[in-house]
Parts: C-alpha cells; sequence; structure tokens
C-alpha cells in the first residue's frame, strides 16, 4: 500500500553546504585531525558491491597515499568478466521496481545520504579524501562534502521540477509527460579528482528511476566505497547501484557490447571517451535503443589578462587556479596571457606567491600543495617539465623540481614559453605546470583570437580586467572558447546550482553537472492524452452539405 499517493509533496528547498574553515582552534578541525588519524591506523579490504551483496575476486588492487606512496590504506577487489555481467544483470532486474516508486520516495533515499553525509560521516569522507587522493583539507571540504551533498539535494530539486513541468490541455483533453527513466542500465565511468563527480554520476540517473554499473576510477576507489555505503545506510534497494571497481576494458568492454546499455554517464580523458563513443557507434545496431552519451572530458584552460586587470587580484586567481589540488582539475589555469606592461609585476608577484607555498603531506594544515595522484601521472607532468628544458620555445622560470622517492610531489611550476603555440601552451598536462604568453598590449584582440583558436578543448577560462568594453570584448571573442567563463576571478570552484558545470569542443557534451539539463538527460519522455468524450462518428462539419 502506497501511503503517499494523496499527497502532492514538494522537496526541500536546496541549499548549497557551508563550508568548513578548519582553522586554528574550531571544532571542525578537531575532528577531521582525529578522523585522520583513525583512517591512517587501519587497512580496508574492499569488495565489488553488486545486487547489494558483497563480492570479493581475489584479484586485488592498493589504495595508497599518495605522498606516502608505501602506506597502503586499503586492498581493493577488481571485477572480473563475470562479476560485471552480474552487475549489468542486477541492474536491468532491479529497475522495474525501482522505478515503480514514486518519485519522492526515491528522492527520499538521496536527501538521507545527504545528510548523512553533511553530518555523521562528514568527517570520514573528509580523511579519506586527504589521504587517499592527497588533497588538503579544505579541497577535501569542498569536494568529498559539499559539493557531493550539494549535487544530491539540487539533483533531487532538479528531478522535481522536471516532473512538475507539464504541457497546456485543451477543453475536453487531459495532456502529460511522463518523464520514464531509459529502458536498459546506466554505466557510470568516475574519475580520480573529485569525490562529488564520482558520488554525482551514478546518483544523478538513480534519482531519476534508472539503475546503473558504477566503476570508479582504479585511482580514487577509497571515497566512493564509503559513499557507496552511505548509499546502502540511507536505503537504496539492493541492485540500484553497482559498484565495480576494475580497469577500463575488463569493465567497459562487457558494459559498451550489453544490448540493455541505455546511457553512458562519463568524466574522465578525451581519449578514452572517443574510443567509448566509437564504440557505441559501431554496436549501435545492436543495442534495445539508442544510448544517451553524457560526457566531461579534459581541459586547457586559460587566464586571460587586459592591461587594466589589477595585479593582485590576477595573481592571485593564477595561483589558486593553477595550483590548488595540484592542478588536478579539469577546471585548471593551464595557460595565461599578459600583457607585456603588467608582465614584470605579474612576475614579481608570482615569484612571491608561490614561494610561500608550502608542499608536503596532508596532515600537516600548513601545507597548500600536496602530492599528484599516483606514479603514472607523476611520469606524465614531469616529461612536460623535461620536454621543456631540452627544447626551444619556452623556459622554465618557477620551480620545476620534482621527486617520487616518498610521495609523487611536483613543485608548482611556471613556465614562460616565447612561442604561443609551444607544447605546454596547447596540450593538457593535469597538473600544477602554468605555462604564460606575453603578449604586446595593441595585440588585445589579435591574441584574444589566438586564445580561441589554440586549443581543442573549450572547458573554462577567465579573463581579468577594470575596462569593461575589454572585457565585454574578450568575452565575444572567446565565446566558444569555454562552457563556464569566470570575469576577475580562477576558472576553478563552480558551485552546484550557481555555475552549471561542463564544457564543449574536445571538452564533452556540455550537459552541465549541477543543472536541470544534466538530469534531462536521464528520462525518456512519453506524452499522454486522454479525451473524456471522444467522438463516435468520422464525419467532420465540413462534410456536410450546403
Amino acid at each position: 500500500m502506497n501511503l503517499l499517493n494523496n499527497a502532492v509533496i514538494q522537496v526541500p528547498k536546496p541549499y548549497n553546504e557551508p563550508i568548513n574553515s578548519y582553522a586554528p582552534g574550531t571544532p571542525e578541525r578537531a575532528q577531521l585531525k582525529a578522523a585522520i588519524e583513525e583512517m591512517k591506523g587501519e587497512k580496508l579490504d574492499i569488495p565489488l558491491v553488486i545486487g547489494g551483496r558483497e563480492i570479493r575476486t581475489g584479484n586485488l588492487g592498493k589504495v595508497v597515499m599518495p605522498h606516502d606512496h608505501q602506506h597502503v590504506m586499503a586492498d581493493y577487489h577488481k571485477a572480473g568478466k563475470a562479476e560485471v555481467q552480474q552487475a549489468i544483470d542486477a541492474a536491468v532486474a532491479a529497475q522495474p521496481a525501482w522505478q515503480a516508486l514514486r518519485w519522492e520516495e526515491r528522492a527520499a533515499i538521496f536527501l538521507k545520504a545527504a545528510e548523512l553525509l553533511a553530518t555523521k560521516y562528514r568527517y570520514k569522507m573528509n580523511a579519506g579524501s586527504m589521504l587517499s587522493c592527497s588533497k588538503s583539507a579544505f579541497q577535501a571540504e569542498i569536494d568529498a562534502a559539499c559539493e557531493l551533498i550539494d549535487f544530491l539535494r539540487y539533483n533531487v530539486s532538479f528531478a522535481e521540477q522536471i516532473y512538475r513541468e507539464q504541457p497546456q490541455s485543451s477543453v475536453g483533453v487531459w495532456n502529460y509527460v511522463q518523464h520514464r527513466p531509459l529502458e536498459g542500465f546506466v554505466f557510470a565511468v568516475t574519475p580520480f579528482n573529485f569525490t562529488a563527480i564520482a558520488g554525482n554520476l551514478p546518483t544523478a540517473p538513480a534519482i531519476m528511476g534508472n539503475c546503473v554499473v558504477w566503476k570508479p576510477a582504479s585511482s580514487c576507489v577509497y571515497t566512493p566505497y564509503l559513499f557507496m555505503q552511505i548509499l546502502q545506510e540511507a536505503g537504496l534497494p539492493d541492485g540500484v547501484i553497482n559498484f565495480v571497481p576494475g580497469s577500463g576494458a575488463s569493465v567497459g568492454d562487457i558494459c559498451l557490447a550489453d544490448s540493455h546499455l541505455a546511457g553512458i554517464h562519463f568524466t574522465g580523458s578525451t581519449e578514452v571517451f572517443q574510443q567509448m563513443w566509437k564504440t557505441v557507434g559501431e554496436n549501435i545496431a545492436s543495442y534495445k535503443s539508442y544510448p544517451r552519451i553524457v560526457g566531461e572530458t579534459g581541459g586547457k584552460d586559460f587566464v586571460f589578462a587586459h592591461s587594466s586587470a589589477d595585479v593582485d587580484q590576477l595573481v592571485t586567481g593564477m595561483v589558486r587556479g593553477a595550483f590548488e589540488f595540484q592542478g588536478q582539475k579539469c577546471s585548471a589555469a593551464s595557460r595565461a596571457y599578459i600583457p607585456r606592461s603588467l608582465w614584470p609585476a605579474v612576475k614579481q608577484g608570482l615569484e612571491t606567491e608561490i614561494g610561500r607555498i608550502k608542499m608536503g603531506p596532508t596532515d600537516d594544515f600548513r601545507n597548500f600543495f600536496n602530492a599528484v595522484i599516483d606514479k603514472g601521472a607523476f611520469e606524465t607532468i614531469t616529461e612536460f617539465i623535461d620536454y621543456t628544458r631540452e627544447n626551444p620555445g619556452g623556459e622554465v622560470m618557477i620551480g620545476g623540481g620534482y621527486d617520487d622517492s616518498v610521495g609523487y610531489f611536483i613543485e608548482p611550476t611556471v613556465i614562460l614559453a616565447e612561442d604561443p603555440q609551444f607544447r605546454t601552451m596547447v596540450e593538457e598536462i593535469f597538473g600544477p605546470v602554468l605555462t604564460v604568453y606575453v603578449y604586446d598590449d595593441e595585440k588585445y584582440e589579435e591574441t584574444l583570437e589566438l586564445c580561441d583558436q589554440t586549443s581543442i578543448y573549450a572547458l573554462t577560462g577567465a579573463i581579468f580586467g577594470m575596462d569593461r568594453e575589454a572585457v565585454s570584448l574578450g568575452m565575444a571573442k572567446l565565446e566558444h572558447s569555454a562552457g563556464n567563463f569566470y570575469i576577475n576571478d580562477k576558472p576553478t570552484g563552480a558551485v552546484v546550482g550557481q555555475q552549471p558545470f561542463g564544457g564543449g569542443r574536445a571538452s564533452g557534451t556540455n550537459d552541465k553537472a549541477g543543472a536541470y539539463t544534466n538530469m534531462l538527460r536521464w528520462v525518456s519522455p512519453r506524452t499522454v492524452k486522454e479525451t473524456f468524450v471522444a467522438p463516435a462518428k468520422f464525419d467532420y462539419p465540413f462534410m456536410d452539405e450546403e
């Protein structure tokens, strides 16, 4: 018996979760430090979760601290072909009951998960993000706690908005639209760099009544597993979200080949996303329906300064935009265009501010800067630094040192490029490397066009300037260069419900995480027309005799 059938229910109005400062002397600082110490003293055994059951394959991977890679935080079990197929079957089997629930009952589960994360599990999730992903206390707070809480609250509200919007009805007719979940399962592939994204990609489709196979990044399994446990505690039915760590090929190949594939929710590399899209195209005739493909991939995000820019604000935007979380954000500032008239002051400001940055493990809260995620990332990023030292067209101006003996540490690095097409101005690095090109002030418009044409990506960008006409010209010239555009602010830090996130070109499908538009991708509308008194004869008045 469904006791909600006589109620027209409104979900609570969403709000952005307040951010704790973790300043000295605050109670949250003490609680977070206690959670860190407890977590450092334990080692988890992370199973697959399929149909609500924990499955251990014995094929193990390790979760290590990036800033202390000899410290193993967990072993996690990897899915093989049999387990992936079990996860698909569990998702397909769970969907009829899941979509039959009233949407408010589904919503209640995710709202409860948000509250559990905001209260009972906040410090545990933050500690897990700090230790397993090498995030500072503040970066963990805004990601693993606040943004993930925001996604859950706002996505439920967006679902209500979608269900509430209905077509008009004419006299004697009742029209409405059912926003059905997709027919089949959604494959969620999540990245290492944001626990919030890792949590959003499977839950956004699930809120709309879909069932999901979730493959977390191999370098970020710890906090997604904690979140999976939170979802179960919140009452998520078995099989709605199935947690299957494993290699991209062993999980992805089976999911993409299955006839029940209904959608892909992806954040990761452009290369992988394009290959997935190609595979879907090759398999298109075998699917029950055309899969929805939603993806956010890479970026080569810019900071562009006009000669009217405030230097202190500009330098702060460059340092925070490029070096928070070691530049491992798809939105991180990776290239900067600075007018020659400002360059001496900007250069001095960068040297001074970067010189103040302390680098080290995350449990020392004095450290602004920590380690990159793993050995593969370390080698990729340092290769760009070595390339710069060995080739003409650019020079390492600040930083450039690196050491992986204890942790995967790379100094915040600034490269000065004489050539605006120098490799580090063009290619995605995904690490703490910012390349600066100094342009002649009178070539402002020309350099805006250069910025637009330099990169295949179009995710985020920022323009700094006090001259409104110059800023407006920049907005126009860079219209298609960034899906998230910032004026006098760093190009990172999008907030759910305030700055819907996503970009175009090679950066993705721009379906805007944290927005109504993303949630629409996980439904398939059915229009219903009910006529109360239907015609009883086929004749029309125009057919009558004169």
